[in-house]
């Protein structure tokens, strides 16, 4: 079976829209094969060639000062390509980070990513937990991942994040051990089968003494003709 690569990725920005100038400043990916992480990663801070409005600086702590000397997009656009190409990328929240990677990418006169393409852990985390707060930090309180280095937001931290994140969704680390465990009998030529539960034959027999029952009858019976039991 050919392997499966993906690229968990997340992208700082100076605001919320791209239809109103605001730009990416910080790209974070790292790269899963079979869904374990490789340890190749992707990270670059990028000049907006703009101002830093306080409301974001106050999200990502990230300064005017400290991208004064960051390259622009368009000096790292095809490296962050050539990173994801051949790959099926994974985000939180997906239509935010490819609608302002797509406006940077046509700035450049590069083709745009496909939505449609992108997994999105939103929308996953969304239909598993109708209603339920499925926001990064939600996700990593209902796994119990650790979210101590998480101070302020940041595109490479945040993949890592989500990449347990998103590991968890898929069945969690046992989901992990059975492939650990098929990839090292591939490598030892040995053929893998996956564990089958067995199944009960029939219906397990009943545990209860006659004597049990007896004394739960009787007990019913000083209930009243209103007991739920004696209705059903």
């Amino acid at each position: 079976m050919a392997d499966i690569r993906e690229i968990v990725m997340d992208t700082e920005t100076t605001g919320l829209d791209p239809a109103n100038g605001d730009r990416i400043v910080e790209i974070g990916a790292l790269e899963l094969m079979n869904q374990v992480p490789t340890g190749r990663t992707y990270h670059q801070y990028i000049n907006p060639g703009m101002a830093m409005p306080a409301e974001a600086f106050a999200i990502h702590g990230i300064s005017d000062e400290h991208l004064a000397d960051k390259p622009p997009f368009a000096d790292i656009a095809q490296a962050f390509l050539d990173f994801i190409a051949d790959g099926t990328l994974v985000i939180h929240n997906a239509p935010f980070d490819v609608k302002f990677l797509n406006a940077e990418l046509a700035k450049v006169g590069k083709p745009p990513l496909v939505l449609d393409a992108v997994i999105d852990t939103l929308q996953i985390a969304r239909g598993r937990f109708p209603g339920a707060q499925n926001s990064l930090d939600g996700l990593c309180r209902r796994f119990g991942i650790d979210m101590s280095r998480r101070v302020k937001h940041g595109a490479l931290l945040d993949s890592e994040i989500l990449a347990d994140v998103y590991l968890e969704l898929n069945g969690g680390r046992q989901s992990a051990l059975s492939m650990d465990v098929a990839e090292a009998g591939r490598e030892n030529g040995e053929p893998v089968t996956p564990y089958i539960a067995p199944r009960r034959p029939g219906p397990r027999p009943a545990l209860l003494t006659d004597a049990e029952r007896e004394r739960h009858s009787a007990f019913i019976a000083e209930m009243g003709d209103e007991a739920l039991w004696v209705k059903t």
